[in-house]
């Protein structure tokens, strides 16, 4: 394997400048989930023009592509990028910033799609140099329930495909603005967060706020409700179990001195652990529902099931560790903590044997810190070379594993 070390990395040099151009067209033409048809169509001819096959239209608007080596029957591995964007409006001044009003890419997907075509690049030309096969993923969705990844399995992208077995692994790489450029993160076994969203409407009676004895304050009740569900956390839940209960909207359509009939709550809840994931939600909504029903209302106590939490393969994860650091120096890979953000790419981890790792993108020489899903998130794009040669190097040490 060493002697192949120096080829990736002359064809991802080789090839930098046309990642960067890639990147930056995504980037400026960010689509959002579920909606990602010229993104799709650019990344289909970008394949193409490769001497590649891709397999369009998978879940709409994904697409796969395979990547034979010698003996493609005896192993496949999966690679998967994201496409979509963000409802946000950029507020970079940069050339390629976002030319769709309201939307940007504002979390590296721009970054992990452009990267994974430099991966097709790189490893299609190298097919004398591996067995087995390598299978391409460009999902759609990844930022909106229920999840591309999700979709896309359902339409068989962790199956078998004719000649080909069924992927034993898959790998992914997100951007990580809290790493300096050059660095890898990796983190064994649980990682990132489950998320639900969860959606509670009190109903009562308004009136005018002088005369409280005559009106079923919704206000009052949901400050209640919104107290007590803490109290499903705090008491209920294993304190090895991370968990997160957050509340960030609540719409009172009152005044000062009007009470409304209904007040409208919307929170997430994350934790590590699916079975206390489950039964939390049955607390929560007959806590909810209980606390209402007590106080003369109504409570319409909607949970929409997110994405499951996502757990990193150790043997696998230990490979790409040793890997990227042959492939990056020791002193470059690092130490992931746990994450309650979530991410799609848990539906994989919960097929398949998986590895989610950390690009680094941080330069505070240049003034790129912001974090993402915020208006200013952009990257040091010399992480584009290393994201799409160091997946390449990952790629072709797990066929040999």
């Amino acid at each position: 394997m060493e002697e192949l070390k120096p080829i990736v990395k002359e064809l991802a040099k080789k090839y930098a400048e046309d990642i960067l151009t890639d990147r930056r067209h995504i980037h400026a033409n960010p689509e959002l989930s579920f909606e990602e048809y010229k993104t799709a169509e650019y990344v289909a001819n970008r394949l193409k023009s490769f001497g590649l096959t891709p397999q369009e239209k998978v879940a709409n608007t994904g697409l796969t592509v395979l990547i034979e080596g010698k003996n493609p029957e005896s192993k496949t591995v999966a690679l998967r990028a994201d496409m979509d964007a963000l409802p946000i409006t950029e507020a970079n001044d940069v050339p390629y910033k976002s030319t769709n009003e309201g939307v940007m890419h504002a979390c590296g997907h721009d970054v992990h799609t452009s990267s994974l075509l430099g991966t097709a690049r790189i490893l299609s030309e190298m097919t004398d140099s591996f067995e087995g096969t390598l299978k391409l993923i460009f999902q759609p969705g990844e930022e909106k329930i229920p999840g591309g990844a999700s979709l896309m399995i359902k339409d068989g992208v962790l199956k078998a495909l004719k000649h080909t077995p069924a992927p034993k692994s898959i790998i992914g790489q997100h951007v990580m603005p809290f790493l300096p450029v050059g660095t890898i993160g990796f983190r064994e076994g649980l990682y990132m967060a489950s998320a639900d969203e969860i959606y509670i409407t009190v109903k009562g009676k308004g009136g005018h706020g002088a005369m409280p004895e005559k009106i079923i304050d919704p206000v009052l009740i949901s400050s209640h409700i919104m107290v007590a569900l803490q109290q499903i956390i705090s008491r209920n839940c294993d304190p090895k179990t991370p968990s997160v209960l957050s509340f960030g909207k609540v719409e009172a359509k009152g005044a000062t001195n009007i009470i409304p009939d209904v007040v409208k709550i919307a929170g997430t809840f994350r934790t590590y652990d699916e079975a206390w994931r489950t039964e939390a939600h049955k607390r929560m909504k007959k806590m909810g529902e209980g606390i209402a029903e007590a106080m003369g209302a109504t409570c319409d106590f909607d949970i929409h099931v997110g994405y499951p939490h996502l757990k990193n393969h150790p043997a696998l994860t230990q490979r790409m560790r040793q890997a990227a650091e042959t492939y990056m120096g020791k002193e470059n890979v690092v130490n992931l903590d746990l994450w309650m953000a979530a991410e799609d790419f848990a539906y994989y981890s919960q097929e398949v044997d998986a590895c989610f790792y950390r690009l680094g993108t941080r330069n505070e020489s240049k003034g790129i810190v912001s974090s993402v899903h915020t208006p200013t998130f952009d990257i040091d794009e010399d992480a584009l070379e290393i994201g799409a040669g160091l997946m390449s190097w990952l790629a072709l040490n797990e066929l040999k594993g």
